[in-house]
């Protein structure tokens, strides 16, 4: 992998269920890879992901990830390193004046 770039890996066993952490996916592509990956809202809505599925997980309103089971799921994020030139924080989409 390219050294402007980081690579890494949360494994979910069957039922295992995480908490939410935004700083975890900031600026990262997500890849799942094996079972499904459920995601929970702060609403409580939930939506699942199978093997294949490219995500972004930052800045959502997420509670928890979920391995609804049967297998392990393995999410894969891809991001760059925090020490290029690129990487500096700016507003998101959200924060942005409108005007």
């Amino acid at each position: 992998m390219s050294a402007g770039f980081r690579r890494s890996e949360m494994v979910l066993a069957c039922g295992e269920v995480r908490d939410y952490d935004a700083a975890a996916w900031h600026d990262a592509i997500v890849r799942v890879q094996g079972a499904e990956v459920e995601l929970e809202t702060v609403s409580g809505a939930r939506r699942r992901f199978g093997h294949g599925a490219v995500l972004c997980l930052a800045g959502l309103p997420l509670r928890v990830l979920r391995n609804p089971g049967p297998g392990l799921v393995t999410l894969i994020a891809i991001g760059r390193n925090r020490t290029d030139s690129f990487s500096t924080p700016g507003p998101s989409y959200s924060e942005e004046d409108d005007t």
